[in-house]
């Protein structure tokens, strides 16, 4: 009984499918390219994430789990009318084909762990989000609601987790990876006025609690993948020069970012969601890493 990964191929889903693999599973990874024969890593199988379903579906019946991060990076390029269409279609559409893939499945995978972010919940101030907060009216609030109601058009048949994503923390890779060069040379700092909440969590964490998703049944539906200690992005930022034991000190001006990278400055770095993962606790799990400063001294080895 494979588990089978779309969007495998990332900066999570790799890392989510070496440990699966570690636990004993079988780890099948849902490729858009054809895949290459080769004796390492998951088997990959060719699909096309255009909202049919394909003969790939094939490997959705039988599977213990089905785990979806396929989509657009959000933060790969300038937000263009044309990019916000394929960041929103490389989501639902790909969404789209799995849902039906279970529908027609048998039998069906006992559960579908599905992506979503906590960009659901808006641009948000001080208001602490559980699960239950109310979704958000902007670009990428809209964009993670229709990306849940797609995922769980497959709750008929299955146990579907959305799994509303914060900022990963990790090494490699990810938003930290492309925080760090002036961070490095002590020119890092707070961006914009410092007071947006950055809900954040060690990759390690967001792996594990996808681990539990799958193994608990109780889990279900909404589920904030966030550190119970979200910071502002000050704090942030001095945790960050800590780590490092740089200074971080020199902003960067709202004005100055919005002229760089345009409305994606404001969803991505000057507002954010102080959201708290009220039901990964209420159910059981235990984070490793509570604070964020244990968070980064755990990456860079301090």
């Amino acid at each position: 009984m494979p588990i089978v990964i779309a969007g495998g191929s990332g900066f999570l889903g790799q890392a989510l499918a070496k440990a699966l693999a570690q636990d004993g599973h079988e780890v099948v990874v849902l490729t858009r390219r054809a895949p290459a024969m080769s004796h390492e890593g998951p088997r990959a199988v060719a699909w096309t994430p255009d909202g049919s379903v394909g003969p790939w579906a094939a490997i959705i019946s039988g599977a213990a789990a089905v785990v979806n991060l396929a989509g657009e990076s959000i933060a790969a390029k300038r937000w263009t009318a044309a990019q916000k269409q394929r960041i929103r279609e490389s989501r639902l559409l790909a969404t789209r084909s799995l849902a039906g893939a279970i529908e027609r499945a048998h039998p069906p995978p006992p559960v579908f762990i599905s992506g979503s972010a906590t960009g659901y919940y808006g641009a948000l101030g001080d208001e602490i989000a559980t699960e239950e907060y109310p979704a958000g009216s902007d670009f990428l609030a809209h964009v993670s609601q229709d990306w849940e109601a797609e995922a769980m058009a497959a709750h008929a048949r299955t146990r579907v987790v959305c799994v509303r994503t914060g900022l990963v923390l990790a090494r490699e890779g990810g938003a930290l990876q492309k925080m760090l060069p002036p961070f490095r040379v002590g020119a890092g700092g707070p961006v914009g006025s410092g007071r947006q909440y950055w809900p954040w969590i060690h990759r390690q964490d967001w792996i594990d609690l996808v681990r539990f998703a799958i193994r608990h049944p109780a889990v279900t539906g909404p589920l904030n993948a966030t550190a119970p200690a979200p910071v502002t992005n000050a704090e942030f930022a001095g945790a960050l020069g800590r780590a490092l034991r740089r200074p971080a000190f020199m902003p960067a001006p709202a004005f100055a970012l919005r002229l760089l990278l345009g409305e994606m400055a404001d969803a991505l770095l000057l507002s954010g969601q102080r959201a708290v993962p009220a039901k990964a606790e209420r159910l059981g799990y235990t984070f490793r890493f509570k604070r964020v400063d244990d968070a980064l001294s755990s990456i860079f080895g301090r």
